[in-house]
């Protein structure tokens, strides 16, 4: 399902679901943590580890953005084509 890169790992999602809703949108969980709907998108195309959540039991995977910071983003994958962003938070390094 990935595949290695030179610099991490790259899925074959072509969809990634935002909901925009404000109570239980995923935009509004990523914003409350400081992060944009396009630095999620960057993790996703490009991240380095994919375990699973002891919060939640859900995938998270790991990655860093162009200025450095590390990332997680907790996901649902809804096949193989299709991720929804559950949340995305830094991770202090």
């Amino acid at each position: 399902m990935s595949r290695d890169k030179k610099q991490g790992h790259e899925m074959g999602w072509t969809t990634v679901v935002w909901n925009d809703d404000p109570q239980d949108g995923n935009i509004e969980h990523v914003e409350q943590h400081g992060l944009t709907v396009e630095e999620v998108e960057h993790v996703l195309s490009d991240f380095d580890r994919m375990e699973v959540s002891r919060r939640s039991g859900l995938p998270i995977i790991f990655g860093f953005l162009p200025d450095g910071r590390r990332v997680a983003v907790v996901i649902e994958e809804f096949d193989d084509s299709t991720v929804y962003p559950v949340t995305a938070f830094e991770v202090r390094v």
